[in-house]
């Protein structure tokens, strides 16, 4: 295992075992100050953008499907020429309602509506996903940033699997717009 990789996975465990201490988890940390959550809602309001690194992110949850244990997904995007420029979907990463890492997963174009990239150009980004913040929540940002150094050569395999089951797709749609495909490639951490 790289050092890297060593590293992130224990700034993992350390942020959600400094939240656990205090009765949070990742999921109520993302929902801190919110009154009511409402699915399909972005949050927190607004995204998490870090003019820095042009890392930006936002939590929502979908209608749940019987025996589904995913509470919603944090969505994980990049800016590389910051606010007003072109915006990058690298991957989703799922949560149960404990903020328990379950899956992280690519998504076709239509989902999202990013400025879309072949799957290098994608895996370049990568390392650009680092959040610097205090707010709304630096173990939150933490957290995040760490999924994706630990994880960023799965997450570069799910990236090139994204576009291989894209251009498998058969489809009288063209396969990024054809709604009857949403998830492209996952990486599944087994359900709690």
């Amino acid at each position: 295992m790289s050092e890297a990789r060593e590293r992130a996975l224990a700034e993992i465990a350390f942020c959600e075992a400094l939240l656990a201490k205090s009765g949070l988890n990742i999921l109520s940390e993302t929902f801190r100050d919110i009154g009511e959550v409402v699915q399909w809602d972005h949050y927190p309001p607004g995204d998490v953008n870090d003019p820095a690194s042009g890392a930006q992110w936002f939590y929502h949850c979908h209608p749940v499907d019987e025996g589904d244990t995913e509470h919603g997904h944090f969505h994980c995007f990049v800016r590389p020429n910051g606010a007003d420029g072109p915006i990058h979907h690298l991957a989703a990463v799922g949560v149960d309602a404990s903020g328990r890492l379950l899956r992280i997963f690519t998504l076709n174009h239509w989902v999202v509506g990013d400025v879309w990239l072949p799957a290098e150009a994608t895996i370049a980004l990568l390392p650009r996903f680092d959040l610097q913040l205090a707010r709304p929540s630096y173990l939150v940002n933490r957290w995040l940033t760490a999924i994706f150094v630990a994880y960023e050569a799965e997450i570069g395999a799910l990236i090139r699997e994204r576009d291989a089951t894209i251009a498998a797709w058969r489809s009288e749609v063209e396969a990024r717009e054809d709604r009857a495909l949403e998830v492209t490639s996952e990486l599944c951490f087994g359900k709690p």
